[in-house]
């Protein structure tokens, strides 16, 4: 099965040509869709290197900032594959672990997979608050989508391409994480989870989400779950 794997890039000149080498280097069959944010770095120019040295990566752009979820959705509508792979442009998540995610859905089991950070994987040792916003918004929407994820704010989520034709998302920025989750369960899909290891970064190395994106979690959570 052909895998499409979704790169949402912003303003990540520093390691956006490492992660797709390192997406490359996973033996799968895929094609790479890159989709750049508006970034004001360096990252068109390293993405213009990208696009001359591979044949399977997809470049596309935004000409002003829309957000995670926008980028999201521009790279769902040129997707090819049976399966898609959200990746982060940063370097937070290991593309080795394609396999481990997509166990669950090659065997049968599963509609859609979420890579966990908190089910035993190794991990860099962080920001204890975060680590407690993570667990208090995946508890929230566990209540209110009657699943028992563990992380629901993962990047990692691999499902069938057939899944984009039942739901229709509309988050622009980080809202999508809850928005997927909640309109995931209302249709029934098979979901499961898996460990992965997680190499989180500081504010100084680029890392972007922040106290009030948490907040804005929760009205997601709230508003697909009853009223969108």
């Amino acid at each position: 099965m052909k895998i499409s794997v979704i790169i949402p890039v912003y303003n990540e000149a520093l390691t956006i040509k490492e992660i797709i080498f390192r997406v490359q280097n996973v033996d799968l069959e895929k094609e790479i869709i890159v989709v750049d944010d508006h970034s004001t770095d360096g990252t068109p120019a390293q993405l213009k290197d990208i696009n001359e040295q591979y044949e399977n990566v997809q470049i596309l752009t935004h000409d002003r900032n829309r957000g995670k979820g926008a980028a999201l959705r521009t790279g769902f509508a040129a997707a090819g594959g049976d399966i898609i792979i959200i990746q982060d442009a940063d370097l937070e998540y290991d593309p080795q672990e394609y396999k481990v995610l997509l166990g669950p859905i090659l065997d049968g089991r599963a509609d859609v997979v979420y890579g966990s950070r908190f089910l035993g994987g190794p991990h860099r040792v962080l920001f204890f608050w975060h680590y407690v916003g993570n667990k208090f918004l995946t508890l929230l929407a566990d209540v209110f989508s009657n699943l028992n994820l563990s992380d629901m704010e993962t990047c990692y989520k691999v499902f069938k391409k057939k899944v984009l034709n039942e739901i229709k998302l509309r988050s622009n920025r980080f809202g999508f994480e809850p928005e997927f989750t909640m309109k995931v369960a209302k249709k029934g899909f098979r979901v499961y989870e898996v460990p992965i290891s997680y190499s989180g970064r500081t504010y100084e190395e680029g890392k972007k989400i922040v106290w009030k994106d948490g907040l804005k979690a929760i009205f997601a959570i709230l508003w697909f779950r009853f009223f969108d």
